[in-house]
């Protein structure tokens, strides 16, 4: 069947069919008067779901995501702050990139500023003046919105309705409430560029078609940003775009739903957000994948620490699962393939493709097997999880094992005592080092059946849960415990 996506513009799920041999891409991004939340992370995750799948389906990919490193609310923050507009930009896009690192998102190929293509912004603005799409009055460039007829195309919204609530600001020089600014006349202190029409700088529509225009050609495959990005920004990308080009500007919209927070939407105007760098501090970077993942992309999240908590416990089982098989291969032939194909074809739907992963570990785990593991492996793969090597804590095994010593002591579990010594003596000519941490908790486990079979069951329990306070999981099958460890 092959991929098919939702096309905001059609407001319907379509075949993919590419211009050429590869696909264009062009996604906006963040406007860096601040550090990145959850929400800009969850737009970047969309990107790289989309760009993974491409790639693995056998496309060519050329992607970029702009920096608004130039507007009002940078500005603002110059202000706020008494710093220089490109040293605020530069820290914020810097955390950005840290944080998609981190949550291994695949880098653009291009990450392109506004403040780069001033040049190429100032040619657009020109050609759409001199087509009659635009005008200048005091140093500013409006565009008219009302010379293109399919404005409100992309947004579903009718000109007639946008009239009654449009309003012109005191400052502003608009011949209709409607029109945007393409370029802004630089008021004293702000940062500026010359132009035909005097020192100013672009407006916030023009920057992101100049940008895509540049790399991308004046069609491209596909647009992707998140939804609150549809009107009117992206439906005044449209506008200004054809008019100058008289050409289809993108063939595909795809927009990413909301992370919300209480049922509101996550933004820095409305500072009802959490920074990413918080969010990583409490949780790895897979954990935060999949609780993103288990929304299909579309959809609206709400952020709760509970469902980071459950998308963690979630990962464990996957993680416990597949360390339990050592130098796990690779495979090309991996188990329930032509689900997951339609499952990721199906819009990228990552909910029903994780689906299948958990469906594989409840096997795994009532019969286990290599195929299953490798399968699991693959997939993972695919949707950007990063294998990880879980810590081994041998300072934290070894202080338990002495609160354990002295427990047996104190509680005059008499019958265990030669058995504890002899344990404990195997550890004395041990150094403290990693490569005997199994040995260690293998002898603490060797104690709790050893306490289990006694009815010693406080004790037992004690080493259980003092171990899980360490990120370390016992597993109880009949008389033989194992363990794993949870990556932090």
């Amino acid at each position: 069947m092959g991929l098919r996506l939702f096309n905001t513009f059609s407001a319907k799920v379509e075949d993919f069919k590419p211009i050429g041999d590869r696909v264009g891409i062009y996604t906006c991004g963040l406007t860096v008067q601040g550090p990145p939340h959850l929400g800009h992370i969850r737009a970047a995750v969309s990107r790289d779901i989309l760009i993974r799948w491409l790639l693995h389906s056998g496309y060519k990919v050329i992607a970029l995501e702009n920096f608004t490193d130039i507007d009002d609310k940078i500005i603002e923050k110059q202000k706020e702050l008494n710093t220089d507009w490109r040293i605020i930009a530069q820290e914020n896009i810097d955390k950005y990139m840290k944080a998609c690192d981190e949550l291994n998102i695949i880098r653009a190929n291009i990450y392109p500023k506004a403040s780069q293509y001033i040049e190429e912004i100032i040619e657009l603005v020109s050609k759409l003046i001199e087509k009659g799409f635009a005008y200048e009055k005091g140093g500013d460039v409006y565009f008219k919105v009302r010379q293109f007829p399919d404005y409100g195309k992309l947004s579903k919204k009718n000109i007639d309705d946008l009239v009654s609530g449009a309003r012109c600001a005191s400052t502003e020089h608009k011949e209709d409430p409607l029109d945007f600014a393409l370029w802004k006349a630089a008021k004293s202190g702000e940062p500026y560029w010359d132009s035909l029409w005097g020192k100013g700088r672009p407006g916030w529509h023009i920057e992101c078609s100049a940008m895509s225009m540049h790399h991308l050609g004046e069609t491209f495959d596909i647009h992707t940003g998140g939804e609150d990005l549809i009107f009117p920004h992206h439906e005044n990308e449209i506008a200004q775009s054809e008019c100058a080009t008289g050409k289809k500007f993108a063939r595909y919209w795809l927009h990413n739903g909301w992370v919300t927070l209480g049922g509101e939407k996550m933004a820095k105007s409305t500072g009802h957000y959490f920074l990413i760098e918080d969010v990583l501090k409490d949780y790895r970077p897979n954990t935060i994948r999949l609780y993103l993942l288990k929304t299909q992309y579309r959809h609206q999240i709400e952020f709760s620490r509970e469902r980071l908590n459950e998308a963690k416990a979630a990962y464990l089982r996957i993680q416990t699962y597949i360390h339990g098989f050592e130098n796990l291969p690779e495979t090309t032939e991996p188990l329930k393939l032509k689900e997951f194909t339609e499952a990721m074809d199906d819009d990228l739907n990552t909910p029903k493709a994780l689906g299948i992963v958990f469906d594989l570990i409840k096997q795994g785990y009532e019969k286990p097997s290599l195929d299953i593991a490798t399968s699991i492996k693959y997939y993972l793969k695919i949707l950007g999880f990063v294998e990880e090597v879980p810590e081994q804590p041998f300072a934290d095994v070894m202080e338990i094992l002495h609160e354990v010593k002295a427990k047996i002591k104190d509680e005059k579990s008499g019958l265990l005592d030669n058995a504890a010594q002899e344990l404990w003596n195997e550890l004395e000519n041990m150094k403290s080092s990693d490569e005997f941490f199994p040995n260690i908790v293998n002898v603490l486990l060797g104690i709790r059946n050893r306490l289990r079979k006694e009815k010693e069951y406080g004790l037992a329990d004690f080493i259980r849960e003092r171990l899980a306070q360490k990120g370390i999981q016992i597993f109880d099958k009949g008389d033989v415990s194992t363990f794993r460890v949870e990556a932090k």
